[in-house]
């Protein structure tokens, strides 16, 4: 096999959202050697023989099916292996059927492992970052949780809707886990550099605290709806990752809000929710510590607890 020489991506999980990322990646160009993993090897050749057919209107990669031997020079290795939530089956039951798999997954990728980014894209997504984060004893940041990236694209999503305004414009940020307890911040979120107080005054559009509510409901509920009406979300998150591989690819040092272990940050220590970060070549770079009115750092300590509840429950595993 002729490897071009460049940066090199593995993603474990060639489903839905592990195909889908490896094609946006292929059209961004985000890599130049990209592997797929999957327990069933058949399906990761089709999936990557469905992309090579496109590469010539595209750019030169090398794309393969591989095994865990080739984490070996990988600059980032995305985790999006796991099961889906099948019907009568609570949260739990699913976060502790893929705890094992994701257990599993990390004992085979640390056999090779000699240095990148993990991040963790599997759900429940900030669950499976702290126990990876443990399991691999990498440097905190190494380790890095997808978070509320995509939640909060559907977030900025809502507000261009509302207030007619390119969605470029909009910087509003969900933190929180990704999951039920998540919520906007508010306080932390602007268009063009106005507060959503003063953009309403300037604009003359008003946002209620009623429709405030509505956006954060529809945010949170929004891959939900997705899946009602077909079955699963990839497309979403298949961009929203690449755009994370992107920043830590590009060096970036962009802000996202991802998931790490917190060490401090927010009153808050061995849990991991999502909040602002600077992300760059070694992963998160720094937690930004962001002065939270009082009502919403007790909506942040709320969901700690959610998802440490859950830690704590699939710690044996």
């Amino acid at each position: 096999m002729r490897i071009i020489e460049g940066k090199k991506i593995a993603i474990v999980g060639a489903g839905k959202v592990g195909a889908n990322i490896a094609y946006v990646m292929s059209i961004r160009h985000t890599c130049n050697e990209l592997v797929l993993i999957d327990i069933d090897q058949k399906r990761a050749e089709g999936e990557v023989m469905d992309i090579k057919h496109g590469l010539p209107f595209l750019n030169q990669m090398e794309i393969y099916a591989g095994d865990y031997s080739d984490i070996k020079g990988c600059d980032i290795i995305v985790v999006t292996a796991g099961a889906k939530r099948k019907p009568g089956e609570t949260r739990l039951d699913l976060a502790e059927k893929n705890c094992r798999i994701a257990k599993s997954i990390t004992e085979s990728i640390m056999k090779y492992y000699d240095g990148g980014i993990i991040l963790v894209v599997s759900n429940p997504v900030d669950v499976l970052t702290y126990h990876v984060s443990k399991w691999t004893g990498l440097p905190r940041g190494t380790v890095v949780g997808s978070g509320t990236v995509l939640d909060g694209i559907r977030l900025r999503t809502l507000l261009s809707e509302k207030f007619n305004i390119d969605m470029k414009n909009v910087h509003a940020y969900v933190f929180g886990e990704h999951g039920e307890t998540q919520f906007p911040a508010w306080s932390f979120s602007n268009i063009s550099g106005f507060s959503i107080e003063d953009y309403c005054a300037a604009s003359g559009i008003d946002l209620t605290e009623e429709e405030k509510s509505e956006i954060a409901e529809k945010t949170k509920k929004a891959g939900a709806e997705v899946i009602k009406r077909k079955g699963a979300t990839f497309y979403g998150i298949g961009i929203a990752t690449t755009e994370l591989c992107n920043s830590f690819i590009n060096n970036e040092n962009t802000i996202r809000t991802v998931g790490c272990v917190l060490d401090g940050e927010y009153g808050l220590s061995d849990v991991v929710v999502n909040v602002p970060c600077i992300v760059g070549s070694k992963g998160i770079e720094k937690v930004l510590k962001v002065p939270l009115p009082p009502d919403e750092m007790e909506l942040l300590h709320k969901s700690a607890a959610a998802v440490r509840s859950v830690i704590e429950v699939t710690a044996d595993i």
